[in-house]
Protein backbone atom coordinates (compact mmCIF):
# COMPACT_ATOMS: atom_id res chain seq x y z
CA UNK A 1 0.00 0.00 0.00
CA UNK A 2 1.53 3.61 -0.84
CA UNK A 3 0.43 6.48 1.40
CA UNK A 4 0.88 9.80 0.04
CA UNK A 5 1.44 13.00 2.38
CA UNK A 6 -1.34 15.97 1.66
CA UNK A 7 -2.76 18.70 2.84
CA UNK A 8 -5.02 18.47 5.60
CA UNK A 9 -4.94 22.16 7.61
CA UNK A 10 -3.67 25.73 6.76
CA UNK A 11 -3.56 28.49 9.03
CA UNK A 12 -2.65 31.58 6.44
CA UNK A 13 -0.79 34.94 7.29
CA UNK A 14 -0.92 35.30 11.36
CA UNK A 15 1.33 37.34 13.38
CA UNK A 16 4.14 36.34 15.56
CA UNK A 17 2.74 37.71 19.01
CA UNK A 18 6.08 36.62 21.07
CA UNK A 19 9.30 34.78 21.21
CA UNK A 20 11.00 32.81 23.71
CA UNK A 21 13.83 31.16 23.46
CA UNK A 22 14.83 29.55 26.37
CA UNK A 23 11.74 26.89 26.35
CA UNK A 24 12.27 22.95 24.92
CA UNK A 25 10.87 24.10 22.00
CA UNK A 26 7.73 24.19 19.96
CA UNK A 27 4.92 26.96 19.01
CA UNK A 28 2.57 28.11 20.79
CA UNK A 29 -1.34 28.94 18.94
CA UNK A 30 -4.57 29.98 20.29
CA UNK A 31 -6.64 27.10 20.89
CA UNK A 32 -9.58 28.28 18.83
CA UNK A 33 -7.56 29.17 16.26
CA UNK A 34 -6.55 25.76 16.05
CA UNK A 35 -9.62 23.81 16.61
CA UNK A 36 -11.00 25.87 13.47
CA UNK A 37 -8.72 24.02 11.47
CA UNK A 38 -8.60 21.01 13.13
CA UNK A 39 -5.08 21.23 14.24
CA UNK A 40 -4.57 19.60 17.90
CA UNK A 41 -1.68 20.21 20.67
CA UNK A 42 1.22 17.78 20.00
CA UNK A 43 -0.07 17.60 15.93
CA UNK A 44 3.02 18.09 13.99
CA UNK A 45 3.29 21.28 11.67
CA UNK A 46 5.09 23.55 9.43
CA UNK A 47 6.02 26.88 9.67
CA UNK A 48 6.56 28.92 6.93
CA UNK A 49 7.74 32.71 7.60
CA UNK A 50 6.45 35.12 4.52
CA UNK A 51 8.72 37.71 5.63
CA UNK A 52 12.53 36.27 5.91
CA UNK A 53 11.63 32.72 4.05
CA UNK A 54 12.56 30.66 6.94
CA UNK A 55 10.38 27.16 7.04
CA UNK A 56 10.84 24.66 9.80
CA UNK A 57 8.95 21.64 11.68
CA UNK A 58 8.00 21.69 15.37
CA UNK A 59 4.95 20.90 17.34
CA UNK A 60 1.80 22.83 18.33
CA UNK A 61 1.22 23.73 22.20
CA UNK A 62 -2.51 25.01 22.32
CA UNK A 63 -2.35 28.32 24.25
CA UNK A 64 -5.34 30.28 25.71
CA UNK A 65 -9.02 30.50 23.36
CA UNK A 66 -8.85 33.85 22.38
CA UNK A 67 -5.50 35.08 22.51
CA UNK A 68 -4.84 35.19 19.66
CA UNK A 69 -1.12 33.45 20.20
CA UNK A 70 1.08 32.57 17.90
CA UNK A 71 4.51 32.19 20.11
CA UNK A 72 7.59 30.67 18.92
CA UNK A 73 9.27 28.74 21.05
CA UNK A 74 13.10 27.12 21.94
CA UNK A 75 15.38 26.81 18.62
CA UNK A 76 12.18 28.36 16.65
CA UNK A 77 12.11 31.50 18.33
CA UNK A 78 15.40 32.65 15.68
CA UNK A 79 13.45 31.53 12.78
CA UNK A 80 11.01 34.82 13.12
CA UNK A 81 10.48 38.23 15.30
CA UNK A 82 7.11 39.60 16.56
CA UNK A 83 5.07 40.85 13.88
CA UNK A 84 5.91 38.64 11.13
CA UNK A 85 3.79 36.71 9.24
CA UNK A 86 3.49 32.84 9.02
CA UNK A 87 1.87 30.35 7.51
CA UNK A 88 1.55 26.97 9.69
CA UNK A 89 0.31 23.64 7.73
CA UNK A 90 -0.66 20.25 9.04
CA UNK A 91 -0.31 17.31 6.94
CA UNK A 92 -2.04 14.07 7.13
CA UNK A 93 -1.46 10.54 5.51
CA UNK A 94 -3.78 8.99 2.93
CA UNK A 95 -4.10 6.04 0.15
CA UNK A 96 -4.53 6.48 -2.94
CA UNK A 97 -8.72 5.85 -2.78
CA UNK A 98 -9.25 8.34 0.01
CA UNK A 99 -9.56 11.98 -0.45
CA UNK A 100 -9.06 14.94 1.86
CA UNK A 101 -10.38 18.42 1.58
CA UNK A 102 -8.16 20.54 3.38
CA UNK A 103 -9.17 22.91 6.09
CA UNK A 104 -8.24 26.61 5.28
CA UNK A 105 -8.32 29.74 7.35
CA UNK A 106 -7.29 32.92 6.21
CA UNK A 107 -6.12 34.74 9.47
Amino acid sequence: MILREVLRAKIQRVKISATHLHYKGSIGLDSDIIAKVGIAAGDKVHVLNYDNGERFETYVIAEEAGSKAVILYGPAAKKGEVGQDVCIIAYAFVTDDERLEPKILNA
